[in-house]
């Protein structure tokens, strides 16, 4: 049975329980650290990031979708008390440029939350949101947009199952959406930019599993590794 478009983001899916998976094994990565996670969903990976960083904004849009991720987060809240994480739910659009920051608007983004973000987050995250193309596009996109607004180098983990689908264009069984996925990556690691360099790579599947799913084989986490350009020094020979 299919899922509506509009609701793939209230149900837990597996590849955000391998994600999920993978924080709880590299715990000292994301320690003390400041994250974003895009298109949350239920927020299950940013509640458990939230165990050990210090704080987790958990974002996506609609308001019926915020505001049952906000109901999870307080319902899980026992869990990263101890650690002193804190979740923050917002809205983040990836076919909007800027953040919300109307006070009328539930999930809009304080002054403060921007300063935090753009100065402290180091690693964001997104899980299973790579099933239609040009959502993927606004994705990369709005990683693109984020990552030159960031002060820190970052890191971006992502989630993605390879889904196999039978397509009456090609009369054969493909994997459209993950294929159009796989060539963002390549784009965006070819992209000649002058202030940021995109490095990508995959992640090893062999970590612990600790969470109740099916891991199959077509689940697979990716890194993205996004630092300033260095200019070269100029050598004594060529030195103006």
């Amino acid at each position: 049975m299919a899922t509506p478009l509009e609701d793939v983001g209230k149900q837990v899916w597996r590849g955000a329980l391998f994600l999920a998976d993978y924080i709880l094994f590299q715990w000292d990565l994301f320690r003390g650290c400041t994250i974003l996670e895009l298109g949350a969903g239920t927020g299950l990976a940013s509640i458990v990031a939230a165990t050990v960083a210090q704080t987790v904004y958990c974002t996506d849009v609609g308001a019926d979708l915020l505001a049952m991720c906000q109901r999870n987060v307080a319902l899980n809240s026992h869990l990263t008390a101890s650690g002193g994480g804190v979740v923050k739910v917002r809205e983040l659009d990836w076919l909007k440029d800027d953040l919300c920051t109307d006070p009328d608007v539930l999930f809009s983004w304080s002054e403060e939350d921007i300063s935090d973000l753009y100065n402290h987050t180091t690693i964001l995250l997104a899980a299973e949101v790579f099933y239609d193309d040009d959502l993927t596009d606004a994705l990369f996109k709005t990683l693109c947009r984020l990552a030159h607004k960031l002060k820190n180098a970052c890191t971006a983990i992502l989630s993605v199952e390879k889904r196999l689908n039978f397509t009456l264009s090609h009369l054969d069984v493909t994997c459209e959406a993950y294929d159009h996925f796989r060539s963002s990556l390549y784009r965006l690691e070819k992209l000649e930019d002058c202030q940021l360099r995109f490095a990508v790579e995959p992640v090893e599947a062999s970590f612990p599993q600790r969470l109740a799913y099916e891991r199959i084989p077509q689940l697979e986490l990716w890194k993205i590794f996004v630092e300033p350009v260095t200019s070269p020094i100029a050598s004594a020979s060529t030195a103006p």
